[in-house]
């Protein structure tokens, strides 16, 4: 592959993350989360804030000591061995297939308030089709385009929080303060401990993407250097606006009112009387979506690529150019087969952002334990470096965490077909690694015998 003479930058990486991580699953998805935990959800974003911050250090770490392209996959075959690097790669691509899935139905279920005539599975597909063949442009020219897409959604929660502060505060005409509106009339726990552990999925989805960091390393502009930084001003910036923007959100519509047909943040400011402001953010909310689609296809054509390079995809996926354009069709192909296999369920969206969410919770659990070897077989990274604190106490609270999300997934009902498909993937991606390696075994042992065979027949 030929090499970039200059790399992308600190804020590239930035805008690339915010891009890839502030989608659907934050300004729709985050409706199940609300609706499940209540107005303890706020505990839910804190404590998935937290989880964020120290998964993205322990990749730091290991991706500063190696920004090889395939990132967290390559350092979990390091670890665990080529099964593990096989099965977190392909699950990951998977996940991130049916979540960008999730993404196009949400776009589509936006988009119908204004033609609603037109299906949800032929807006999804041209919609899938758009984001494949605008990722074929490149890194350079893709970081460009989402700087200023991510750029507009940012703007736009900014927007959303500042009128909500108006409206609780009284600030705006013909409207009385709000105060801690319905805040006050609400339990903290409706539906108890299980909501709050249930709303986990979604929060942690919402939050998903950041690893694009990772696999956009080998791209970088001096790795060792950018990364961390790029790193620092994600979990800022997500965190600082994900927290606000929930808390403003409380006071202004019962959680019970909520649900994952239509944004909070729309609703909410349709029932305090602002329906224009609420159109405006929906047209807002579509360029975010898209936006988080076209970065989360940079990462899966360049996982791809590090998959076919490790002989660990089909042949015919490995190519040398500087654009995966292979492994960018073959994921846009993935994700209409995503989107056919959700329109067969029920709650279309429910099922492609819990099954995707799965999948990503998997893989978070996976960059910790590689963590965790990682850090007892080679120390810090280069220059002693070392980024997360707590070691090794903090990554093991984080991969028990991280797990107990998991198992929490059947308390949100909707979930539970989501966590059947995710445990599928696992154990059907364990099974495809078992027929290949038993396939290169015997194939090994063919072209031997043929060798010898072919030795022997010379000898005579």
């Amino acid at each position: 592959m030929q090499k970039k003479e200059k790399g992308l930058s600190a804020w590239q990486l930035t805008m690339m993350a915010l891009g890839t991580v502030i989608g659907g699953s934050f300004f729709l998805g985050s409706a199940v989360s609300i609706h499940a935990a209540g107005p303890a959800v706020l505990f839910s974003f804190i404590l998935g804030g937290v989880l964020v911050y120290f998964i993205l250090y322990a990749l730091s770490e290991m991706t500063v000591a190696n920004p090889d392209a395939g990132s967290f996959r390559t350092f979990a075959a390091r670890a665990f061995g080529q099964g593990t690097g096989f099965v977190v790669g392909w699950v990951y691509w998977t996940g991130m297939v049916l979540a960008m899935s999730s993404e196009a139905t949400a776009v589509s279920i936006l988009l119908r308030e204004w033609i609603p005539n037109v299906p949800t599975a032929l807006l999804g597909s041209l919609i899938i089709i758009g984001v494949t063949l605008l990722n074929l442009l490149g890194a350079d020219k893709l970081s460009k385009l989402e700087s200023g897409l991510a750029a507009i959604k940012l703007l736009a929660i900014g927007s959303f929080i500042l009128a909500a502060v108006c409206l609780i505060a009284g600030w705006l005409p013909e409207h009385r303060a709000i105060g801690t509106g319905e805040l006050a009339k609400e339990p903290l726990m409706p539906s108890g401990i299980k909501g709050v552990a249930g709303s986990m999925l979604i929060v942690v989805s919402s939050y998903s993407g950041f690893e694009i960091i990772g696999l956009a390393a080998s791209e970088a502009e001096d790795p060792k250097n950018t990364v961390p930084k790029a790193i620092n001003r994600t979990v800022l910036w997500l965190v600082g606006l994900y927290i606000l923007s929930e808390a403003v959100l409380l006071p202004l519509i019962p959680t019970a009112d909520i649900n994952e047909n239509t944004s909070p943040m729309v609703a909410a400011l349709d029932r305090q009387g602002i329906g224009w402001a609420g159109t405006v953010l929906n047209i807002v909310l579509i360029t975010a979506i898209l936006s988080t689609m076209l970065a989360a296809m940079f990462g899966l054509g360049r996982m791809i690529r590090s998959l076919a390079d490790e002989g660990q995809a089909p042949g015919w996926l490995k190519e040398e150019q500087d654009v995966p354009r292979r492994g960018i069709l073959f994921s846009g192909f993935g994700m209409m087969v995503g989107l056919a296999l959700g329109l067969m369920f029920p709650r279309v969206y429910l099922f492609l952002v819990s099954s995707g969410g799965f999948a990503l919770l998997f893989i978070y659990a996976a960059i910790m334990a590689t963590h965790i070897r990682f850090r007892k077989q080679n120390g810090c990274p280069p220059d002693g470096k070392c980024q997360l604190w707590g070691f090794p106490y903090t990554s093991l609270v984080v991969l028990i965490l991280l797990v107990l999300a998991i198992l929490s997934m059947p308390f949100v009902p909707g979930q539970e077909s989501g966590l059947i498909a995710g445990m599928a993937m696992v154990v059907f991606y364990s099974l495809c690694y078992q027929m290949t390696k038993r396939r290169t075994k015997r194939d090994l042992r063919h072209r031997t015998a043929s060798a010898h065979n072919s030795c022997q027949s010379r000898q005579k």
